[in-house]
């Protein structure tokens, strides 16, 4: 019997005024899955991710989080997953500590639980030493991975991360990596936007690359490769979404001719 998605998302569709940001998309999140959305600046991911947290409304369609409508039973998804936007919002007046004591609260959790967790996120993050710092004093990457934390904390069974590797130092990305992997190992989803196409290649179980708010391609790295008769996922990208003109670049970086 087939194992149904944890992530759904039904013709979905994000009008602002008279711009489309979201057109008529549709997808799903397996068990097990890391799920690459990849596409250019503007192209409707965050967007996506947005509706998928609940923090915008579908214009139409529709997007569920294990069963639950994320517009008609917003607690009960926002239950089942953690989230780190491309952004990290954090109260810059509370510590690291007080913080997640307040998301683990949020949650519900048992306090010994709470503070277990919070503990053992904290040490794998190398931010024990900073706990008690105010999160203002904080430089991006920390930032980052206090928001990572902040979304582990309550071993959600899916995960959205919008751009996570930014600001993060090289130890720390590859150690999200790992994390991911685990994740999925247990039978969680992770649905990923990035713009390192060598993350999305190496990572993602399958991806979807999204330009003017449509889906344009969406498989496996493999299957996307052999389609579009391309030898790496980023010439697939630039094909789909329109490239780069090599000869403008030419012409517009040329060597100066010598008098």
């Amino acid at each position: 019997m087939p194992v149904p998605p944890l992530v759904v998302v039904d013709h979905l569709t994000k009008r602002f005024g008279g711009t489309t940001a979201v057109d008529d998309i549709s997808f799903a999140v397996a068990p097990g899955e890391i799920f690459g959305f990849l596409g250019p600046n503007g192209a409707g991911k965050t967007t996506t991710i947005k509706i998928l947290t609940g923090l915008l409304r579908p214009t139409t369609g529709r997007a569920t989080i294990c069963g639950f409508d994320i517009t008609s039973h917003p607690v009960e998804a926002k239950r089942l997953f953690g989230y780190v936007p491309d952004e990290p919002a954090l109260y810059p007046k509370l510590t690291a500590l007080e913080f997640l004591s307040f998301v683990g609260d949020m949650y519900a959790m048992n306090p010994a639980r709470k503070q277990a967790r919070i503990r053992e996120l904290l040490s794998l993050f190398e931010l024990r030493a900073d706990a008690g710092a105010l999160l203002e004093s904080y430089s991006h990457g920390m930032r980052q991975k206090v928001a990572l934390c902040a979304a582990l904390l309550h071993d959600p069974k899916i995960y959205f991360l919008d751009e996570p590797t930014v600001g993060l130092d090289p130890k720390s990305a590859r150690m999200l990596k790992d994390i991911v992997r685990a994740l999925t190992r247990a039978g969680g989803a992770v649905m990923m936007s990035t713009h390192i196409m060598e993350i999305a290649e190496s990572l993602c179980d399958r991806v979807a690359i999204i330009d003017h708010g449509r889906i344009a391609a969406i498989g496996t790295v493999s299957e996307l490769r052999e389609l579009r008769g391309r030898d790496t996922l980023e010439e697939v990208f630039l094909h789909l979404t329109g490239g780069f003109e090599d000869h403008r670049i030419a012409e517009i970086f040329r060597e100066p001719a010598r008098a």
